[in-house]
């Protein structure tokens, strides 16, 4: 939790989930071909935000904001910048939580499923594509419907 989080434990997740988006990005930018697109990985989390997890919910909401600026700042540049926040998806980092835990996430979420990589997957395929050529600057959720 908040209270008990260090500085250092604050910072290390800053710097891997924001500060390394950054650098990435900003030492790629001159080597996109056509269609110049970003899309950016945030979290489900930033956007309601989660018990024990300030620094994860602080970097993701970043990521929401840099992919704003940038898709107004890129526009003019012939780039659309979106992000993703994917919901609990069954990966195996998820699989390691117990099954009892994972059900009732399952139950919170409209469509009654957690979402498999190919559901995180597609979004970025349709955000890096010509038909997603006009959408700029969206934080696109692919959660089941857990956010509304």
């Amino acid at each position: 939790s908040f209270t008990k989080m260090t500085g250092e434990e604050f910072e290390a997740v800053i710097q891997t989930n924001l500060t390394g988006l950054f650098h990435v990005t900003k030492s790629l930018l001159e080597k996109f071909g056509t269609p110049k697109r970003i899309v950016n990985m945030s979290s489900v989390v930033a956007l309601y935000g989660n018990f024990g997890q300030t620094n994860y919910v602080a970097a993701k909401a970043g990521v929401i904001g840099m992919t704003k600026t940038w898709a107004r700042e890129l526009g003019r540049k012939g780039f659309t910048v979106n992000a993703i926040a994917p919901g609990y998806t069954r990966t195996s980092m998820v699989e390691a939580v117990p099954e009892a835990v994972l059900k009732s996430i399952e139950e919170k979420v409209p469509v009654q499923r957690l979402g498999v990589v190919d559901d995180i997957a597609n979004a970025c395929l349709f955000l890096a594509s010509d038909e997603a050529a006009y959408i700029n600057g969206i934080t696109l959720s692919v959660d089941g419907g857990l956010v509304l």
